[in-house]
């Protein structure tokens, strides 16, 4: 089962980027856990500075942004051929 993680305080674009990542992965049909990190300590063990940010399978693929369904797309059909 696939690991996404969200990683942000829970502002608005933290919650944008957890309902886009929810709805690619349901699309995809993969089996996945989706967890909303808010807890700075940990954003900040993933050496992420900027925020949101999403971590599939304990890599962070994005940070600072919100990417488009198609570019989280993208990303986790790649994790899932790793």
């Amino acid at each position: 089962m696939m690991k996404i993680e969200i990683l942000g305080t829970g502002c608005a674009k933290c919650n944008l980027l957890e309902s886009t990542a929810r709805k690619a992965a349901d699309k995809l049909g993969i089996p996945y856990e989706l967890v909303h990190v808010k807890d700075l300590g940990k954003i900040a063990a993933y050496g992420v500075m900027m925020t949101p940010a999403l971590v599939i399978d304990g890599q962070v693929k994005v940070s600072g942004k919100i990417p488009s369904e198609a570019e989280i797309t993208s990303l986790l059909t790649t994790a899932t051929s790793e």
